[in-house]
């Protein structure tokens, strides 16, 4: 299983750029992005940098590996998910009957 993860670019040469997550850098492709900025965030499979992010969604993100890292060592992971409390859960838009 492969997980993507949110980075930061911290420099690129249009080919490649340093990212960083969590005091963790690494080289990743940018092959698949159109000349992403210094500073901005990615989401991150297997050294390739697939989207850009916003700050918003990298957060969702970073929260919901916590929230699994913390189940995972029975520790609350509640807050982790708060933004699914109290809603009904939503198949997405390609998965729902015309």
């Amino acid at each position: 299983m492969c997980l993507g993860l949110p980075m930061t670019i911290i420099e690129t040469d249009g080919v490649t750029a340093l990212c960083e997550r969590r005091g963790e850098q690494r080289r990743v492709s940018v092959l698949l992005l159109d000349q992403p900025p210094v500073g901005a965030r990615v989401l991150v499979f297997i050294d390739n940098a697939v989207r850009l992010l916003d700050a918003d969604e990298a957060r969702l993100i970073d929260d919901a590996l916590d929230g699994l890292a913390a189940a995972c060592n029975g520790e609350d992971f509640d807050h982790l998910f708060a933004d699914l409390i109290n809603r009904e859960p939503e198949l997405p838009e390609h998965l729902r009957q015309s």
